[in-house]
């Protein structure tokens, strides 16, 4: 529960900390003449059906009733045009190294000066869904994007009576609500790509000159998880869920960059029937008092070409994004699941996909799994140590994909994103002190390689069934011959050979790989995201040992 935003006059000078020219000049735009509030998620439905620019299909919205939706309403489908992807390029952060203040609060009140010419439309909705955190974000957004309103206020929690009784029961904090202002139609010669200006410290954004959906969930969760990093928790881009063995429970986080597997894992039931409970697939917080997690959406925002046209859960989409429309054999308006429009359709779904959803998870987490796709990695692999463990969640290594539009670089090329968060608006040293600590607590700690090994893909029912005997106790790990504190899971297909030179050396190539990207993260950015020595030490001792075993 966020505090400021409510306070009496006579209180201002007690807010100022949370006062800032960019935080006052986004604020400012949700008061002016020029904005019409959304009262409920039916007003919103209504108001996106109407729109221009989007396509009524005939496929019916499951759980109406208990959505507040229209009983008739039907899947909404939108569609960008060149970019249906986030655009990472386009993030600026104040605060940090290289950032003017003064030059982009200039920019950002000569945008929301035009935009002033526009209608826009101001949604209110809560991040956090339990009693442990809530806070209330606001979002503005320009007349002619109504269906990514109506998406942000499904993805996110709608401001209902409910919701205000959970968030007025949470913890108050000594923060300002979330203040999001959107202008897709903006343009500026110095930024082609869109500009997306965040002002972590002051819970504010302003995400202009971008259309893709995705850049205003990503930014409601950026400044959420920064409050939530602020006030006692881990902030969690990945999934989490629960196994019930009956006599007792398993609670596992993993977390990858999209398209990693990370929804897959989450969401799959477990192959021996044991009851599991989903938390999320993409944004939780784990409490560092108690170890408790809390789901930061109700919804789900997932690629449809995961799910065929006779896919049942497709009777839980809500809104599509970028994917195309066909009739179907009786005249049906029906969407095309499969990437053939462009890559990255996106559906939000509801949390009802789920029947065994829940918001928050008291026990504590007993494992975290780093998804990777890294070929020089088997299948599965268990780190013994929680400096290491932390090390290669530091050095994730993967893929991107086509959620993110992605500027002079090539997709198919290995990347490294610290603990699978690009979205993160404070120093990475922060983050690691705190994984470092759940792993220090008892944590253990898994690699799943969800991408090739010895050239051989590695399917989700290899992870899947893997996950399945972790958690019942019964997976036989070996020792993971060159790097002590290591050990692998065989995996029929998926041989380990360590007496292969070659690919030692490939193990060796990839730790060099994370040392030299520690070391970047040390000079980049003034070492805004410098990380401990330790770290440089831990990956350094890995590639003096792997080097004198391949000269004995």
């Amino acid at each position: 529960m966020t505090t400021v935003g409510k306070f009496a006059l006579a209180d201002l000078e007690k807010t100022n900390h949370l006062l800032s020219n960019i935080k006052v000049t986004v604020e400012s735009a949700f008061y002016g003449n020029n904005v019409k509030m959304i009262p409920d998620l039916a007003f919103a439905y209504n108001l996106a059906k109407q729109s221009p620019n989007v396509t009524v299909t005939d496929l019916p919205v499951a759980h109406t009733e208990d959505l507040g939706l229209p009983a008739d309403a039907r899947v909404l489908v939108s569609n960008d045009g060149k970019v249906f992807g986030r655009t990472a390029q386009a993030r600026r952060i104040l605060g940090q190294p290289g950032i003017d203040n003064n030059y982009y609060a200039g920019i950002l009140r000569e945008a929301v000066f035009t935009g002033q010419k526009k209608t826009f439309y101001h949604g209110q909705a809560v991040v956090g869904l339990s009693k442990d955190f809530s806070v209330k974000a606001h979002l503005l957004l320009a007349e002619g994007y109504e269906n990514n309103l109506y998406s942000w206020l499904l993805n996110f929690q709608i401001f209902t009576p409910e919701a205000k009784e959970l968030y007025e029961q949470s913890p108050a904090l000594n923060e300002d609500d979330l203040y999001i202002y959107a202008n897709p139609d903006w343009s500026h010669p110095d930024f082609p790509n869109g500009l997306a200006l965040f002002d972590p410290v002051h819970n504010v954004a302003a995400i202009l000159g971008l259309r893709y959906f995705g850049e205003l969930k990503k930014a409601t969760l950026t400044l959420a998880w920064a409050t939530a990093h602020r006030n006692g928790f881990v902030a969690c881009h990945g999934g989490m869920k629960q196994y019930d063995l009956g006599d007792k429970k398993f609670t596992m986080a993993a977390f990858g960059l999209s398209g990693s597997g990370k929804s897959t894992i989450t969401l799959a039931e477990s192959k021996q029937d044991f009851p599991v409970k989903i938390l999320h697939d993409d944004a939780f917080i784990i409490s560092e008092k108690t170890g408790a997690t809390t789901a930061l959406e109700p919804s789900y925002f997932d690629k449809t070409q995961d799910y065929p046209a006779t896919s049942s859960a497709i009777d839980y989409f809500l809104t599509v994004q970028n994917v195309g429309v066909t009739l179907d054999d009786t005249g049906r308006k029906v969407i095309v699941t499969e990437d053939i429009r462009n890559g990255n359709g996106r559906t939000v779904k509801s949390r009802y996909l789920t029947p065994n959803r829940v918001d928050f998870l008291p026990e504590k987490i007993d494992a975290v799994f780093w998804i990777m796709k890294d070929d020089a990695l088997p299948p599965v692999v268990k780190i013994n140590d929680p400096d290491l463990a932390t090390v290669f969640g530091v050095t994730l290594a993967t893929k991107r994909s086509t959620a993110e539009n992605v500027i002079g670089q090539n997709l198919d090329q290995l990347v490294m994103e610290p603990f699978a968060n690009p979205f993160r608006s404070y120093p990475l040293g922060e983050d690691y002190q705190t994984f470092k600590e759940l792993f220090a607590q008892g944590v253990d700690c898994y690699i799943l390689n969800t991408g090739f090994f010895n050239g051989n893909k590695v399917t989700p029912q290899h992870t899947l069934g893997a996950i399945d005997l972790i958690i019942q106790g019964k997976a036989d790990f070996v020792d993971f011959g060159p790097i002590e504190k290591l050990e692998y899971l065989p995996i029929e297909g998926h041989p380990v050979d360590f007496s292969d030179k070659e690919y030692l050396n490939k193990i060796k190539q990839r730790l060099v790989d994370r040392l030299a990207f520690i070391n970047e993260k040390s000079t980049e950015k003034e070492g805004y995201d410098a990380l401990p020595k330790e770290v440089n030490e831990q990956m350094e001792n890995l590639i003096l040992d792997l080097a004198q075993k391949l000269a004995d």
